[in-house]
This record gives C-alpha cells, sequence and structure tokens, in this order.
C-alpha cells in the first residue's frame, strides 16, 4: 500500500517529493528519501533541485508536526511508528532535546517521530525549526550534491555517505552543544559575579 502511494507520487517527480517530505514530517511513515534517491538516479542533473524541494517542503510540514503533537501528544506516533523508533527518539529528547533534533533529521528514524514529540514536550517550535534546518539540510543536500556531481554512480555512495554522517556528524553535534553549554555556563557565573559585586 505505502510503496504504491510512493510509485504514485513518483510520477510527480520533484511535486511528488514535495509531497513526501511534507507528509514524511507529519504523519508518512517512509522517509522522504525513499522517493528522493530513484528520483535523483532517474534525472541526476534535476538532483539539487529535489533536494530543495524536499528541504523546503519538509521545513513547511514541520510546525503541522509540531501542532499535532501538542494537540494529541505523543501516543498518536504508538499508533503509527515502531515503538523502537520512538523510544529511541525519547530518549534522545530526555538527554537533549536540540541534539536528538539534529542527530534525528539525519537518522533513518521518520523525522514526524521528532515534529511530533517536540510538540507534546513542549519543545519551542523556533528551535525546532532552526535545528531541524541544519539536519534536514545536510541530509537532502548530501544526497542532492552526490548525484549532481556523481551522475547515477552516486547511487552506490549514498549508503557509505548516510554512515560517514553519522559517524562525523553526531560526535559534531555533541562537541558543538557541549562547547555552547559551557559558555552558557561561563556567562551566568559572570552574571552572578556582577550582581555580587553590585
Amino acid at each position: 500500500m505505502l510503496q504504491k502511494i510512493i510509485d504514485y507520487l513518483a510520477e510527480f517527480g520533484t511535486l511528488g517529493l514535495f509531497i513526501h517530505s511534507f507528509m514524511d514530517a507529519i504523519i508518512f511513515p517512509i522517509p522522504a528519501l525513499f522517493l528522493q534517491l530513484p528520483l535523483s538516479i532517474l534525472n541526476p542533473s534535476n538532483a539539487l533541485w529535489l533536494a530543495t524541494a524536499g528541504f523546503f517542503a519538509c521545513l513547511l510540514g514541520t510546525p503541522v508536526g509540531y501542532f499535532i503533537g501538542r494537540m494529541i501528544g505523543s501516543s498518536v506516533l504508538n499508533k503509527l511508528l515502531k515503538k523502537d523508533w520512538i523510544d529511541k527518539a525519547m530518549n534522545l529528547f530526555q538527554k537533549n532535546g536540540e541534539a536528538a533534533i539534529m542527530i534525528g533529521a539525519f537518522t533513518p528514524i521518520p523525522f514526524k517521530v521528532f515534529t511530533i514529540i517536540s510538540g507534546s514536550l513542549r519543545f519551542p517550535l523556533w528551535k525546532l525549526l532552526a535545528f531541524a534546518s541544519i539536519g534536514r539540510a545536510v541530509k537532502f543536500y548530501s544526497v542532492g550534491i552526490l548525484f549532481y556531481v556523481y551522475g547515477r554512480s552516486a547511487e552506490h555512495m549514498v549508503k557509505h555517505v548516510s554512515i560517514y554522517l553519522l559517524v562525523i556528524g553526531v560526535p559534531l553535534i555533541i562537541i558543538f552543544l557541549f562547547i555552547r553549554k559551557k559558555l552558557r555556563q561561563r556567562k551566568l557565573k559572570s552574571i552572578e559575579a556582577l550582581e555580587e559585586i553590585n
């Protein structure tokens, strides 16, 4: 059934990917990558445009998924997705919501898990959009650039690139958030010291 929907959307090319990516952030259980890849293989010269359409559609769908989470809560996810995916996303959020969004934006876990959980946990929408835009840009454009540069031969590179993104990207995100946390702590100490002087 789901494959039939993807095949149907593929007939519309870029518009089909736009719709798929929009739904990926809300309710559709298959990540937009599964349509971006065949469309990029079909026409590699169009790969960057496909990446752009997928990226912006995902950002447009993100607030919709977020407000579904605020209204219904994460219980809706249990009816749509694997419990394992939901548990992993929840664990990431409990440790660090910002890192969860950035990491989740380019992992195999469907992105709607993060948009809906963000809403149900009342995570700030502007932060969701900011961090999602970084992660989703990496995911869509890494595929788009590969196909644009290497053509159809990039099909065999995508799996390796996804692994590299996780191996390199996740530690970079953790380092970035750690440094930012330390800077914030230093700033708070400076403010407290000034208040004591005054």
